[in-house]
């Protein structure tokens, strides 16, 4: 019994000592509401099952836009849309994809963005690229595509990931496996490349000779999970099919059993809509011409809900708005929450904003961006400013100890190029930082994909990304220092050239340019 209760003395005694962590009040403040008071589950149905994706130029884009800045409205928060251009209007429909000869059977299948409807249901017989080597052979079949739903991506043989195959797999198998499947995909770079086409030009040759369709199978190579990006054709309809079924269309074809397919993919073709970031503000009570930016992306591809890309970059951003303006409505410098529109075609939101607020951006204190999944932040990067360890370390000891610890940060390290929001302004000399996060299969599973949907967040994870947004955004707004923005002495390359500093690129303005 005394040893019961003495280990029960210990339990409570580290139970106590983990409790009485001393944090700045403030901070604390933000770590009781984010665990107590979360609303974040609330807001990710909201913007995810009742908005959905929100591809820039559809209606669903616009109303995230505006379902944002009402949110930020609704707790006391200026808010506006501020546009940065116009994009090609467009709206998705259903689609409907059946086997009908030689036998009948649903296919799982998604037209891809932008693509065109089609007036009525096509059907027409399903066939795969020639097996040629030249341009010249390739171009003499192409009048044969007349009529026919072309098959354009890889066949994949095997429709398991490289992790169970390396599971079950005995050594000698898993590398015979391996070396087939990497062979196969050169095989057919090479081929694409033989026949003197890319993925943008070979649908419209083959959309220009007639083809009724294009089918694809952007597979991640994770089970069921296919990646979903814009449609290259004009007037047909182009769509993806999943793995399994595309693989059976592909094998069917090429023994010559002309399988037959009905497409029906509905979509509205909407007039020119105008592009938008939302911007919350509040306003510094001491330096109101200094700026803290919170950053993430509002926009996402519409294969499914873009939960983790950027749902949760961008729930994380509004709930860190709600918290500081419950629990530090008056904050020294100005806060502002920038959900960016059109990232996924070459951050044009955020470059818009930078180009179009000079005044703003020559006095941002700091920039921090989420976009890359559900996960805990794990990586901090000093994206090539040579003070950067001073204030970001300064800022980070403020946060409570269990989330900081699971932080590695790299100091000064390199200026980021791309990716995500955070570069458009440290290409123009302004301390951007990407709060970076743990993988949960992000890139395999989720980014882009047929599965980026509610159920893969994970809340728990989101709420420690608050914490640690409305520690950091607290800390530099209040610290007594506007930071230095010295860049670091950039290395050299493997061919001994100076490697440059990434430049300023001016956004996409319109889909024309895109």
């Amino acid at each position: 019994m005394s040893a019961i209760f003495f280990a029960a003395q210990i339990t409570l005694v580290t139970a106590q000592t983990k409790s009485e962590e001393k944090l700045n009040p403030i901070v604390q403040s933000f770590v009781n509401e984010a665990n107590n008071n979360s609303q974040l589950e609330d807001m990710a149905y909201e913007l995810l099952d009742e908005i959905g994706p929100r591809l820039v130029g559809t209606p669903e884009m616009l109303a995230a836009n505006n379902y944002t800045a009402d949110k930020l409205k609704s707790w006391g928060i200026d808010a506006n849309l501020q546009q940065f251009g116009t994009w090609k209007g467009w709206q998705r429909g259903t689609t409907h994809v059946d086997l009908v000869y030689p036998r009948t059977k649903t296919l799982s299948a998604t037209q891809l963005a932008w693509s065109p409807a089609t007036k009525k249901a096509v059907e027409a017989e399903v066939v795969i690229l020639p097996k040629v080597s030249s341009k010249a052979e390739f171009d003499k079949w192409l009048p044969s595509a007349k009529g026919k739903i072309i098959l354009m991506a890889q066949y994949q043989k095997i429709g398991r990931s490289d992790e169970q195959i390396k599971e079950f797999a005995t050594p000698e198998l898993y590398d015979k496996l391996k070396a087939e499947k990497d062979q196969a995909k050169k095989d057919f770079a090479d081929y694409i490349k033989n026949i003197g086409y890319d993925n943008t030009t070979l649908p419209e040759a083959l959309e220009k000779a007639g083809a009724a369709g294009i089918a694809i199978s952007n597979w991640t190579g994770i089970h069921s999970t296919n990646r979903i990006f814009g449609a290259k054709t004009k007037s047909i309809p182009m769509f993806d099919i999943e793995l399994e079924d595309y693989g059976m269309l592909y094998r069917m074809a090429e023994k010559g059993a002309k399988p037959r397919i009905k497409v029906d993919t509905q979509s509205k073709v909407l007039p020119e809509a105008k592009s938008f970031n939302t911007i919350g503000i509040i306003k510094g009570s001491e330096k109101p011409n200094e700026y803290v930016i919170l950053s993430a992306h509002l926009d996402s591809w519409d294969g499914a809900q873009g939960a983790t890309d950027n749902g949760t970059g961008t729930l994380t951003m509004l709930e860190t708005m709600r918290i500081l303006k419950k629990y530090y409505p008056n904050p020294k410098r100005t806060i502002i929450v920038g959900l960016w529109g059109s990232e996924e075609q070459g951050l044009n939101g955020s470059r818009g904003f930078v180009a179009d607020n000079p005044e703003i951006i020559k006095g941002v204190q700091a920039v921090f961006n989420q976009d890359n999944g559900t996960g805990r932040v794990v990586d901090i990067s000093g994206q090539g400013f040579k003070d950067s360890y001073a204030y970001i370390g300064r800022w980070l000891d403020a946060a409570p100890k269990k989330v900081k610890d699971q932080i590695k940060t790299n100091f000064p390290g390199m200026p980021g190029g791309g990716g995500s929001d955070h570069a458009s302004f440290v290409a123009a000399g302004v301390p951007g930082f990407s709060l970076s996060s743990f993988n949960w299969g992000y890139f395999g599973y989720t980014w882009h994909t047929t599965k980026d949907t509610y159920d893969k967040i994970i809340f728990d994870e989101l709420k420690n990304n608050v914490i640690l947004t409305a520690t950091l955004a607290y800390m530099a707004s209040e610290d007594p220092e506007f930071v230095s923005r010295e860049k670091r002495v950039m290395p050299t390359d493997d061919k001994g050239a100076v490697v440059k500093w990434p430049e300023a690129k001016e956004p996409k303005r319109s889909s024309k340019d895109y």
